[in-house]
Formats: structure tokens, sequence, C-alpha cells
């Protein structure tokens, strides 16, 4: 495909093809061909990516693992890395702010860019250039991404979406009306299944149908809000710039119990787990933050939240865990059942800031053990080395004690 001669459009859409998967195969190249699904394993386990031939069964993200078993029972299933993924993304993103500063990422495995400012640099044509961005990902990553190239940000996610796996389509500003008017109403931002279902009963089934029906009448059964949001989309109208985003304000993970958890050890293997997939992405970011802060979920789903801001800013963690496990103990939950817990830095910073060594502290010690094994897992894999309690048994000690 090339452009035409008309004003190239320059929003940009770049979306991993089935990411989670897509990272799986590549470290398992056994799995290359088979159809694999990659979500948490335990009963309430939830699929996060699929393989594109496993959709055909009617797999999706979002859905329970223990349904996705029942319609595709030949997939290979995999508990997810969420470390691996999140150093493929960094790459990813940095590799993309090299051609553009403006890049918008929406979430690990997509990103909007604004080529305007770079589009001449780049040769003035938009193909070209997202060619040479999926032959980077491929090459650099070992995974398949698709783009779509439009003068919206919603024009170029759905002509994205349609070239989907591995795959480039780009749709000039004339040709948007023409694009869109004949994509079902459910293809539209904002709709979801029940407005799906009002605007079935209004006979409105194609983004074509919405384009044609009165504002007054969309606003009257969606809302003034949803109405006109609509009617504009449905003409291809979208006024949002691609907006660069801003430092990461906070960073942490979550962790669902397969089952309510009220044994202590348990939670604090988990609290160990959190930490540190959180200090490896700070470290990875090159942040910092000053302020650890806990959640718990119970089984009820009531959920309380604890934080303790420090006297300098840390990205080990080690530090974060023993802050955790303090902030945890100072709940005095005893024997309460569990659903999830949650650790979380804020506050965050400069990583390269100089740090305030306290009197009697160890020149040198868990910072550095933990960057060693940064580069370990680096070479390796985001599995290749873990604190020894998180490696099995039940102790939940943390690294470094003993029996």
């Amino acid at each position: 495909m090339t452009s035409d001669p008309t004003t190239p459009p320059t929003v940009m859409h770049v979306d991993m093809d089935a990411f989670y998967a897509s990272v799986e195969i590549r470290r398992r190249p056994e799995l290359a061909g088979r159809p694999v699904v990659v979500g948490a394993l335990g009963a309430r386990g939830v699929v996060l990516s699929a393989t594109h031939d496993v959709r055909a069964y009617g797999v999706h993200a979002g859905q329970p693992v223990g349904r996705a078993r029942r319609l595709c029972p030949q997939a290979v299933y995999l508990p997810p890395d969420h470390d691996e993924y999140a150093r493929v993304s960094d790459n990813v993103m940095a590799m993309l702010r090299s051609i553009t500063p403006t890049v918008e990422p929406l979430s690990l495995d997509e990103a909007f860019l604004d080529l305007g400012g770079s589009l001449r640099r780049l040769g003035g044509d938009p193909v070209r250039v997202g060619e040479m961005i999926r032959a980077r990902i491929a090459d650099e990553q070992g995974i398949t991404c698709s783009v779509g190239v439009a003068g919206t940000k919603f024009v170029a996610k759905l002509a994205g979406a349609t070239v989907k796996p591995d795959g480039l389509c780009l749709v000039h500003d004339h040709e948007a009306v023409a694009f869109l008017h004949p994509l079902p109403v459910s293809r539209l931002w904002g709709v979801g299944e029940r407005t799906e279902a009002v605007l079935t009963r209004l006979g409105l089934h194609t983004v074509g149908d919405i384009a044609h029906t009165p504002r007054a009448t969309l606003c009257r059964a969606l809302g003034q809000a949803a109405g006109r949001t609509l009617h504009a989309l449905a003409w291809g109208r979208d006024e949002r710039p691609v907006v660069p985003s801003e430092p990461e304000r906070s960073m942490g993970h979550e962790e669902t119990f397969p089952a309510d958890v009220d044994d202590p050890e348990v939670v604090r293997r988990a609290l160990l787990r959190l930490a540190t997939r959180t200090g490896a992405r700070l470290r990875a970011a090159g942040l910092a933050g000053r302020t650890v802060s806990i959640k718990v979920r119970f089984s009820d789903f009531t959920t309380l939240t604890r934080s303790k801001t420090l006297r300098e800013a840390t990205d080990v963690g080690r530090e974060i865990y023993t802050t955790a496990c303090a902030l945890h103990a100072g709940l005095g939950l005893e024997r309460a059942r569990l659903r999830l817990v949650g650790v979380r830095m804020e506050h965050l910073v400069d990583g390269d800031r100089p740090r305030q060594m306290v009197l009697g502290e160890r020149a040198r010690g868990w910072a550095e053990v933990e960057r060693a094994a940064d580069a370990v897992r680096d070479r390796f894999g985001g599995q290749a080395l873990a604190p020894a309690s998180l490696l099995g048994g039940s102790s939940g000690r943390p690294p470094g004690t003993r029996g």
C-alpha cells in the first residue's frame, strides 16, 4: 500500500498482536503455530491474552479461564510473566519515542503517535514509517504489531484493528466516512453491550445508521454527552490530540488469590512477589518512590489501604517488602480472609538521585544484589531469578533470613 498525493494523515496507532501470548511464544519457539492462552490459571483466573486462532473459538480477554478451557481445550494455557511483558513494552515504547517524541501509550501493548513534527524528516510517507516500525518490532522484539494511520485517533485505531494480525492500514481523511459507515455500531468507542442494545432497539446496526440519525434522537436515547459523542465519531470527527505521556505518578502490582487466604505466611510471600516486581519496574524506568502503599481486599470485597512515607526514596524491592509487611502487620488482620493484596510506590522521583546513607549502614547491599538480578533476568528472561522463598515451600521468609 502507498499513500496518494493528498496531504498524508499523521496520527498512527501501533498495537502489538496478542501481546502476552506473542512474548511467551517468542521465548518458547516450540509453541509456534499452536493455540496459546495466557491468564491466571486459578479458579478465579481470567484470560489476559490469546493467539488469534484461539479467538475463533470464542475465547477473548477478560473471559474466565475455565470457560476458555471448555471452548478451546486443545490450547496451551500459561500463567503470565508481568515482569517480562513490562520489559518488552519498555523496549517498544523507547523505540517509538526514537521516531517521534509525541507518543501516548494506552497500555503495555499499544500507543498513539503523532508524526506531524517528524514526518518530513522520516521521508514524508506515513506508510513507510509504519512499515519501518513493524519491521523493527519484529526484528528487535520477535513479535508482530498492527498499525493504523489516519487523521484522527479514533479512525487510526479502527484502521489497525481491521488488518490484525500483522498488518497496516492507512485511511485518508476523505476516505474516513466510507471506511466507518459499514462497520457495526459496537466498533464505536463507548458502545458496550447495554448501549448496543439501546441502539438495536432503535434499529441502528451500523455506524452509518448512527451518522444518519438526528443527533437529538441519539441524545434522547443515550443522554446528551453520549449522543453527541457517538454522532461525531460516526462522521469521523475526533478532536483529541495525541498527548505525550507524563511521568508515572505511581507504580505497583496487585495479586488476586485463587481462593480466599487467611494464612499470614501466604500473604507475606505475595507481598514479597509484588515488592520484587515493583522494585524491578522502578529500576527499569529509572525511578524511585518515597511512599509505600498496600491494598488488601477481603472476601466480602471490602478494601483497605495503608501507606508509609520513607525517609529516602527507594527502588529496592527488599526495602519495599519490609515496609509493606510492617503496614500489613499494623492492620491487625490476624486470620482475616483476603481476596487480594497489592503493593504500590508513590511520590516517584528520579532514581539516580544520590541517597543519604545511615550511620552504620553497609556501603553495598540489597540494591547491588537486585541490580545484579536485573541483569540476569534481562539476559535469560523474567523468571530466571527470584527470591528463594518464592521458589517453593511455604515459609514466607524474605530472602536472606534463616529458619
